[in-house]
């Protein structure tokens, strides 16, 4: 007989040494279930992470081609405003011009009413103008003094080649003057110079004037 063995609880008994390592578990249902709910939210967890990376590297993307595409952008919205201002200023020209040739004198009662402190004490009044228009300015100027209280004397002289809504007004130790054609150039210059400090090179506003201004 052979020598007998203590029982160990084998599942091999054909004399070979079973593997070391043999080992295995058995889930219930429950374990199994938790199992399966704990894989897939990390699969979850995972997929999302990778759809918000990718996410991020879209957002990355469209912003560095916005930030290309702003220079452009900022370039076509700057002609688009000064071709708007170069429209505006055309018609503003036309009105203009239309203005004085209708009502020439609209400007020089415009300068001596807002004069009007600066020369309540002068004796006199000089006007130099167009002279085919000289008796017509003279009328209005003297109607304005008498409007704002003026007494002096109004003394009308006629200058050639003066524009017609064009100007010198004198009186003691100062002056007035209007001339519509360097008004417009005054006009010009100030809008370019705010369309050049507001757009792509900033340029410095140049000074602006009155259109009549007192010397």
């Amino acid at each position: 007989m052979s020598e007998a063995r203590k029982f160990t609880f084998d599942t091999e008994f054909d004399g070979s040494k079973p593997p070391t390592s043999v080992y295995r578990r058995l889930f219930t249902t429950d374990e199994a279930e938790a199992l399966t709910v704990k894989a897939r939210a990390e699969g979850e967890a995972a997929a999302m992470q990778r759809i918000e990376a990718q996410t991020a590297r879209a957002l990355a993307d469209m912003a560095e081609v916005a930030r290309a595409a702003l220079p452009s952008l900022a370039a076509a919205v700057h002609q688009h405003r000064v071709g708007a201002a170069e429209l505006a200023l055309a018609c503003a020209r036309q009105i203009a011009d239309a203005a004085c040739e209708r009502f020439p004198e609209a400007p020089l009662q415009a300068a001596l009413a807002a004069l009007a402190r600066e020369v309540e004490a002068t004796p006199r009044l000089t006007l130099r103008a167009n002279p085919a228009l000289l008796d017509r300015l003279q009328a209005a100027l003297t109607e304005t003094a008498e409007a704002i209280g003026y007494p002096g004397q109004i003394l009308a002289r006629g200058e050639p080649g003066v524009a017609p809504a064009a100007f010198v007004l004198e009186w003691g130790d100062g002056s007035a003057t209007f001339d519509p054609a360097e008004a417009a150039v005054r006009v010009a210059d100030a809008l370019n110079g705010a369309l050049a400090a507001d757009g792509l090179h900033a340029e410095a506003l140049p000074s602006s004037t009155h259109p009549a201004t007192e010397t």
